[in-house]
């Protein structure tokens, strides 16, 4: 055990401390706050009260156990490992979707030893771990001019459209959008050449037309009644409340009902059956309620440092792969906050994606903690090579 403990704190040492310390301040914060968002529903589920925050505590742990294997693990395994585990995930989402029945109006969910995950939420740092190490191992002839790389490309847009495909299948169109902007961000930053990106994405841009063309005119709509909603009726959430517009207009009553002190803790009124699981996706409205604005304030001042750690280890990253890899986790926790926050705040269609840190889920909780585990372990391949040259 003692040896065990060492080990622990000798990984702790290496890690960056404001990065680490503030990620453990938002978790532990997201845990506080599940207790008091999720009341309301325990009870309704006839559950007790700490349900949620047991269930939370427990993945929160599982997540925990994964990064430290994942600091564990040089970053040059993902440049070696190839393609292979991605078209393995792939596989068993195809063959869950076929299985999976409707949860929400999605089949994203899968069952495995009697617990249910979502795999398109591993994909993502899956994806992100390994098309780093496609940009690391095939950096010199992606930007050279004299050399064909065609077989490279197509490996770096299976891993690209793969998942969002089935994802799209599975009817979870916000996970969709975020893997796309994820793995398309790392993509239009890669060494691939400017002329060759741009080749590239037209390619994509024609089998997308000729995708939403075929599917049209198989299914005869692209998009689902509720799905179209969403995207025109954001803007006027109160003005559509029976028709799909009832959970963003009271997140905003929420908000406003919470001013700029809030309610105080525990005295959410929304949370009482006008927000749909309210420990979820609209966490913050009920945060914002009892907290009020000016409270809330020291969120968004942790997701600023977040990202901006983030984005400056990359910087001092000592390999291509580690650059890509912060990269890529950079874009996923901001693109997770701008939609959930921008949903709830009627600034664009709201797609129930969670909120970093914040929300209760099993599958983003293990794959959030992994990813920041990924930021971690390149800062300390950084700090250990410094440190050598020394």
């Amino acid at each position: 055990m003692k040896v065990v403990i060492k080990k622990i704190r000798s990984t702790i040492k290496d890690m960056d401390k404001t990065l680490l310390f503030v990620s453990i301040a938002m978790i532990g914060f997201g845990l506080l706050n599940i207790v008091t968002a999720s009341s309301r529903e325990a009870v309704s589920q006839d559950v007790q009260l700490y349900h949620y925050f047991y269930r939370h505590s427990f993945m929160v742990i599982l997540g925990l156990i994964l990064a430290y294997i994942i600091l564990k693990i040089p970053t040059v395994f993902y440049k070696n490992v190839g393609i292979f585990p991605v078209l393995l995930l792939a596989g068993y989402m195809i063959l869950s979707l076929i299985s999976a029945s409707d949860i929400r109006g999605a089949k994203n969910w899968s069952t495995f030893g009697g617990q249910t995950f979502q795999p398109s939420e591993i994909a993502k740092v899956l994806g992100i771990a390994i098309l780093a190490g496609l940009y690391d191992k095939h950096s010199r002839k992606l930007s050279s001019k004299k050399n064909k790389y065609t077989e490279i490309i197509v490996k770096i847009i299976v891993i690209t459209l793969i998942i969002p495909i089935i994802v799209f299948f599975q009817k979870d169109f916000g996970t969709m959008v975020i893997q796309l902007t994820i793995f398309i961000g790392m993509f239009l930053f890669s060494p691939i050449r400017w002329r060759q990106k741009f080749e590239t994405l037209g390619v994509l841009f024609i089998v997308l037309v000729l995708g939403i063309s075929v599917m049209v005119s198989v299914k005869g709509y692209f998009f689902t009644d509720a799905q179209q909603s969403r995207l025109t009726d954001y803007l006027h959430p109160c003005n559509n409340y029976e028709d799909g517009g009832y959970q963003v207009c009271n997140g905003i009553i929420a908000i406003n009902d919470g001013g700029l002190f809030g309610l105080g803790i525990g005295k959410s009124k929304q949370k009482y059956s006008y927000i749909p699981e309210p420990h979820t996706d609209s966490v913050f409205s009920i945060i914002a309620e009892e907290y009020g604005l000016i409270r809330v304030t020291p969120i968004f001042i942790a997701y600023i440092i977040i990202l901006y750690r983030i984005m400056l280890l990359g910087s001092r990253a000592n390999s291509i792969r580690g650059r890509y890899i912060c990269l890529g986790v950079g874009i996923y926790i901001f693109v997770h906050i701008f939609i959930n926050l921008g949903g709830l705040f009627a600034l664009i269609p709201l797609t129930g994606v969670p909120l970093p840190f914040l929300s209760y889920g099993g599958s983003y909780t293990i794959s959030l903690i992994a990813a920041l585990a990924l930021v971690q372990r390149v800062h300390i391949e950084t700090k250990n090579q410094r440190i050598k040259i020394k």
